[in-house]
């Protein structure tokens, strides 16, 4: 009989919500993973109103009715409530919440790990579960982060940026003449329409952004790790940045299945 876990990242922009297979291996961060769905993060959806969502997309996809737990990590505190009492009250398991206490199996070396979104910390067990350490992740969602893993394995922090979509907002928002474009590589740097100037400087600006940053977290780790991309622009803006090594959209899943597998009593999985 198939085993399933709710895997629930909450951010400030979307949540993204998996269900896994826990008797697959965990090998990759997609083996095994049933299920995904990204929706909107929003403080006015009741803990039902999500349920309805999230029960009928998985229902569709045949998958939902085996699940024996849940994990969730959230950042956008205003929202956690809701999906909690959804998780207890619909799914009928008591979810981990990742947060300070939590064995997450790598040491977090924060000056306050309490300040540390769990995101990022699930991303680096995930990052260091399938491409060893050191290690560094590059997170495209609401903010730009890129997180240090160190040879030890243990998180180090990183550096948080407005993300792609956010600074783009901001910028039309505070431009008249300006309007919101696609995401994508235009054919010259030196755009020759105001939607090909904005793609340039975006697109060109965050490659360039995250090419530096790698530079100096390499260089203050004293070796060149591997950088892995993740996050909801991962594959729309990875592609375009030579430094990164690898994109996985899903290693915040796969790194709440770790987690969860971790707390587990007697497991030694993961």
């Amino acid at each position: 009989m198939v085993r399933e876990l709710l895997a629930i990242d909450v951010g400030n922009t979307e949540t993204v919500i998996g269900v896994y297979d826990l008797d697959a291996g965990t090998s990759r961060a997609d083996e095994g993973l049933r299920a995904h769905l990204r929706l909107a993060t929003r403080a006015d959806r009741t803990a039902d109103e999500t349920f309805v969502v999230v029960s009928s997309f998985l229902a569709q996809r045949g998958v939902g009715a085996a699940v024996v737990g849940a994990i969730v990590a959230s950042s956008a505190a205003n929202v956690t409530r809701t999906v909690l009492e959804m998780v207890r009250s619909h799914v009928g398991v008591e979810p981990l919440v990742v947060g300070p206490g939590t064995k997450v199996g790598i040491a977090v070396r924060y000056d306050d790990p309490r300040e540390v979104g769990p995101d990022r910390v699930v991303d680096a067990v995930a990052a260091v579960a399938l491409y060893g350490a050191p290690v560094l992740v590059v997170d495209f969602g609401t903010a730009t982060t890129v997180d240090a893993i160190d040879a030890e394995g243990a998180y180090r922090g990183g550096a948080i940026a407005p993300g792609i979509v956010v600074a783009l907002d901001a910028l039309v928002a505070r431009a008249a003449a300006l309007r919101k474009v696609e995401l994508e590589r235009p054919r010259s740097v030196i755009g020759r329409s105001t939607v090909a100037s904005i793609q340039s400087g975006v697109i060109n600006g965050v490659v360039g952004q995250v090419t530096h940053l790698v530079s100096l977290m390499r260089a203050e780790l004293g070796v060149a790790a591997p950088v892995i991309a993740t996050g909801g622009l991962c594959e729309v803006v990875g592609c375009e940045i030579p430094v990164i090594d690898a994109i996985e959209p899903w290693l915040t899943l796969h790194g709440l299945r770790l987690v969860w597998m971790r707390n587990q009593r007697g497991s030694t999985r993961a």
